[in-house]
């Protein structure tokens, strides 16, 4: 059995591991969400927008992990999750994340009024 995790990217250059992701099977790409949901932290690195796209071919394996990033105390990364993630998935799965969205959107804590993160959930919202 191999380890999954050499799968991985090294660094946020290492576009031939993101490359390679596209070809492995689903099973081991569900395997690696935690690992690769951790790109989506700054999305101004070079390969976190391929990232977001491997985790839009598994977007329903995918929301349990962002509902933590969601409900955890990283504003910037949930920024980045809403809007590279959530706004990009159909609406019957972003109807999973409903309750959060609407916390967020409503009553943002004070990192997320900062960082402007209730703004994207109530733009998600209405769309």
């Amino acid at each position: 059995m191999k380890d999954l995790s050499e799968l991985l990217p090294r660094d946020k250059h290492d576009f031939e591991r993101v490359s390679n992701l596209k070809n492995i099977n689903k099973k081991d790409l569900i395997k690696l969400i935690p690992e690769l949901l951790e790109w989506l932290q700054d999305i101004n690195w070079p390969i976190a927008v391929e990232i977001t796209k491997l985790l839009l071919s598994v977007p329903q394996e995918t929301i349990p992990y962002v509902r933590k990033v969601l409900e955890g105390g990283d504003d910037i990364w949930k920024e980045w999750c809403l809007r590279y993630f959530v706004m990009e998935l159909p609406a019957d799965l972003r109807q999973i994340l409903q309750d959060e969205l609407v916390r967020i959107a409503y009553k943002p804590s004070k990192g997320e009024q900062l960082e402007e993160v209730h703004i994207t959930a109530r733009e998600i919202l209405n769309n």
